[in-house]
C-alpha cells in the first residue's frame, strides 16, 4: 500500500476514535466494489468484509485483504456472467464504527421470493449479520402486510449459529438452546423496521435490500441497497 494512503487511513482512524470518544475503536471494514450493489448487480457476499477490526495497523490490513478480493475468482466468474468489467475494475473500502449487536436482520421492502409488493419480509438472527447475509443459519422469518403494517406470520428459524466478538474479530458459536425458539424480534421492532424500509424505497423509488442492527433496542440502518431479483 502507497504510504500516502497509510498515513491518511491512519489519520482517519484517530479522527474516528475522537468523533467515537472511544480509543482503538472496534470498526467494521467493508468492500465497496464501484459496480458492487447496483440495480442489475448486488455482488451479495462475492467480496470480503472484516467485523470487529481494532486499531489503524489491522484496519490497513483489512483494507488490503478487502482489494484483494476484487480478484475472488467467485467475483469475477460473476463480472463475466453478467458482462461486466474484469480488468477494470475497481475496489473502494468503507471502515465504520461496528455496532455491538444484540439482533441483526435483513429486510426487503417486497418480497424476493414471489415478488409480491405488499409483502415486507425481515430475517433476523441473534448477534452479528454475518450468520444471516452469508446463510450460516436459518433466521426467524417475518413477513409484514405493507399496507397496513400487519404481521402477516412469523415463522421461527433454528437459529443454529450467531456471529459474535471475540478479541480480534469474530467467531461462529452454536446459539443457546433456550433461545432458539425464541422469536427474536418484538412485534414493536418488526414493526419499525417495516416502516423504516418502506421509507427507504419512498426514497430510493424501488424496492430496497437492507441490512440493520438492534443493540440496547436502538434501530441501526447498516446497508441498502436495491433489490436486484425484482424488475422495477
Amino acid at each position: 500500500m502507497p504510504r500516502e494512503i497509510v498515513a491518511e487511513i491512519g489519520q482517519a482512524y484517530e479522527v474516528l476514535e475522537r468523533t467515537c470518544a472511544v480509543i482503538d475503536v472496534p470498526v467494521a471494514v467493508r468492500s465497496s466494489a464501484v459496480d458492487e450493489d447496483g440495480i442489475g448487480e448486488s455482488f451479495a457476499g462475492l467480496h470480503d468484509t472484516f467485523l470487529n477490526v481494532i486499531g489503524a495497523d489491522p484496519v490497513i490490513e483489512a483494507v488490503i485483504k478487502c482489494w484483494r478480493s476484487l480478484g475472488n475468482q467467485h467475483a469475477i466468474d460473476y463480472r463475466v456472467a453478467n458482462g461486466l468489467e474484469v480488468e477494470k475494475a475497481r475496489m473502494g473500502v468503507v471502515v465504520q464504527q461496528l455496532v455491538f449487536v444484540d439482533v441483526s436482520a435483513v429486510a426487503f421492502s417486497a418480497n424476493p421470493i414471489n415478488g409480491n409488493r405488499d409483502e415486507i419480509v425481515i430475517n433476523a438472527n441473534f448477534g452479528l449479520g454475518e450468520a444471516v447475509v452469508s446463510g450460516l443459519t436459518t433466521p426467524d422469518s417475518i413477513v409484514i402486510k405493507r399496507s397496513d403494517f400487519s404481521q402477516q406470520s412469523l415463522t421461527i428459524g433454528a437459529k443454529e449459529i450467531m456471529t459474535v466478538r471475540t478479541e480480534n474479530g469474530t467467531s461462529e458459536k452454536p446459539v443457546p438452546r433456550i433461545m432458539r425458539d425464541m422469536p427474536v424480534l418484538s412485534e414493536d421492532q418488526a414493526t419499525e423496521i417495516a416502516e423504516l424500509v418502506v421509507k427507504l424505497e419512498d426514497h430510493s423509488g424501488r424496492p430496497v435490500d437492507v441490512e440493520l442492527a438492534i443493540h440496547d433496542s436502538q434501530l441501526f440502518l447498516l446497508q441498502c441497497r436495491p433489490i436486484t431479483t425484482l424488475s422495477k
